[in-house]
């Protein structure tokens, strides 16, 4: 086992406390500053590694927009596969590209086979900006086979919530930068039973997915 047992309520409350706030221009171009907080978890893996969770999170059950303008029920589309889920987005200056970059690399090691078995799914938070038409470039452009969804915030926000996730309500600074706020983990849904068995935090690299990922699309933990 490369990863710890932890309890799921532990990773729930340490995690919401791991927040990006993640500021960026109020135009098209990325800028401003991030900052992150975070609390740490007694006896928790490396940072470059993942967390098992002794209790598994159940699978949200959420529609919201995908970048086609079509809707996406999320348990439906990701029923009986291996999922990795992460909430970000776009105008985010470094962590959730980095993240997305970080997958991307690792799934392109995967057999065509496994690529198959496997979603990637990135939701937003910042729906207001981040609409179809501008999430799907973005996205492409770190893997064309990711899937990425928009739409009411509050349907986001719990979704996220209930998974441990935080997610705050974007908004702008006195100097026009526009800030959101999002946890940095990513949940990774085994095919075996639809639940989140293994968290991803900031500071995973893609060696750790490229490791991780076969077995996950095999139903087995790291």
């Amino acid at each position: 086992m490369h990863l710890r047992k932890i309890t799921t309520a532990a990773v729930a409350a340490a995690t919401a406390l791991t927040l990006a706030a993640c500021g960026s221009d109020s135009g098209d171009e990325e800028g401003g500053a991030e900052t992150t907080e975070s609390a740490d978890i007694a006896d928790a893996p490396g940072a470059d590694q993942g967390t098992v969770l002794d209790q598994p999170f159940e699978k949200p059950d959420f529609v919201l927009t995908d970048t086609e303008g079509e809707p996406y029920d999320f348990a439906a589309e990701t029923d009986g596969h291996a999922t990795l889920l992460y909430f970000g987005y776009t105008n985010c200056p470094d962590i959730c590209p980095l993240t997305m970059s970080n997958i991307a690399n690792a799934a392109g090691t995967l057999t065509p086979e496994q690529r198959e078995d496997l979603r990637v799914v990135f939701v937003t938070t910042d729906p207001e900006r981040d609409t179809p038409e501008s999430l799907g470039p973005w996205l492409a452009a770190q893997d064309p086979e990711f899937t990425g969804l928009t739409g009411d915030f509050e349907t986001i926000q719990q979704a996220a919530r209930s998974l441990g996730v935080a997610v705050e309500p974007s908004y702008e600074e006195d100097n026009g930068d526009i800030v959101s706020t999002h946890g940095t983990q990513v949940l990774a849904f085994l095919p075996t039973d639809d639940k989140a068995h293994v968290v991803y935090t900031e500071g995973v690299t893609a060696e750790t997915f490229e490791r991780d990922l076969p077995g996950l699309i095999a139903g087995e933990l790291p």
